[in-house]
């Protein structure tokens, strides 16, 4: 989509209870960053708090390729504009804004963010091990964002929760997150006949991208070359260089899928070898029609969340968002 805001803003006057998450808007990309802070803002008003801002460096393909940012500042760039939309939140009076990439006489942006100091930022991550420390030093949620599934996504979280112990900060499965493609059905051999030739059409014909296209010199710090992990996209396992099969795609991670007994399983499974407190779950893939959406969506809200929802109930969510009471949040709408 071209804006995720827009959604966003659709979804809000169709839902009263469902948090929105937006992951996200690449702070680089936008001149001013300001804008970023004002449509965040707008959005935590009309959710009446119920809202998370995301917010992404943005793949090389995106931010290099397409809008031509230059790879070698944009982390840097990103970093000014992500300072600017926390104090256009937090600070109460207009302020003058001297950055080296923006200049801003007056930030005085309206509406405000409902929830105080700002909604919950999470930081939607590729595998880059600087964005460790990074998230750290704020208190955000690290989210992995990857298609290749668990088994893959745990060297880089277990990275991450090494890079906490290391810094003697305490390893609450809230502060990250983890993408993953589920797939439920009647029975395993039902899924596989429901679900293969989506998931065929999303792994062996859309992720085919030429990996300089997906990585341009300079995005990626030296740091993590050194430490070895591949891009989000561009990279294609050596089990992704000949056609997958279902059984191909189970037995990888890529895909968790079967009835919803077996999906409980290997979905707790997957939580607890992750430590992942936010799990993203992807119920629309490849080439699902929406009544197949539907039933994949239902099944798991029905019969697998339930049962996965209290794996980490000793520990406090810190990154949740904190709604208004909704008398006060109804009277505003």
């Amino acid at each position: 989509m071209p804006s995720p805001n827009l959604m966003a803003a659709a979804l809000s006057r169709r839902t009263k209870h469902a948090v929105i998450t937006v992951l996200g808007n690449s702070i680089a990309l936008y001149n001013p960053p300001v804008r970023i802070a004002e449509e965040f803002a707008i959005l935590d008003v009309m959710t009446g708090g119920r809202f998370i801002a995301g917010f992404p460096v943005g793949t090389s393909m995106d931010t290099n390729f397409a809008y031509g940012e230059v790879p070698a500042t944009l982390r840097d760039k990103y970093q000014e504009g992500h300072d600017l939309i926390i104090q256009s939140w937090t600070r109460p009076e207009p302020f003058s804004f001297n950055g080296k990439y923006t200049q801003l006489r007056y930030v005085n942006i309206w509406p405000r963010p409902v929830q105080k100091p700002h909604p919950p930022v999470w930081i939607p991550g590729g595998g880059s091990v600087e964005t460790w420390d990074w998230v750290l030093d704020y208190n955000y949620c690290y989210c992995y964002l990857s298609y290749f599934g668990f088994i893959r996504g745990s060297q880089v979280l277990k990275g991450f929760w090494q890079r906490c112990e290391e810094r003697n900060i305490e390893p609450n499965p809230y502060r990250s997150g983890f993408l993953q493609l589920v797939a439920v059905a009647e029975s395993d051999e039902a899924a596989e006949r429901e679900y293969y030739e989506h998931a065929d059409y999303f792994y062996n014909k859309c992720l085919h991208v030429y990996q300089g296209f997906a990585d341009a010199p300079g995005y990626r710090t030296q740091r993590t070359l050194k430490a070895g992990f591949a891009p989000q996209v561009g990279d294609r396992p050596a089990a992704m260089r000949n056609k997958l099969s279902w059984k191909d795609m189970l037995d990888q991670g890529y895909v968790i899928g079967g009835s919803p007994s077996t999906v409980r399983e290997r979905l707790e499974y997957a939580i607890k070898e992750l430590n992942t407190g936010h799990l993203m779950v992807l119920c629309q893939f490849g080439s699902m029609p929406p009544e197949l959406v539907r039933q994949n969506t239902e099944l798991f809200a029905n019969e697998v969340m339930p049962h996965v929802r209290p794996i980490f109930n000793d520990w406090e969510d810190h990154w949740w968002p904190q709604p208004m009471a909704e008398t006060v949040q109804q009277r505003m709408l």
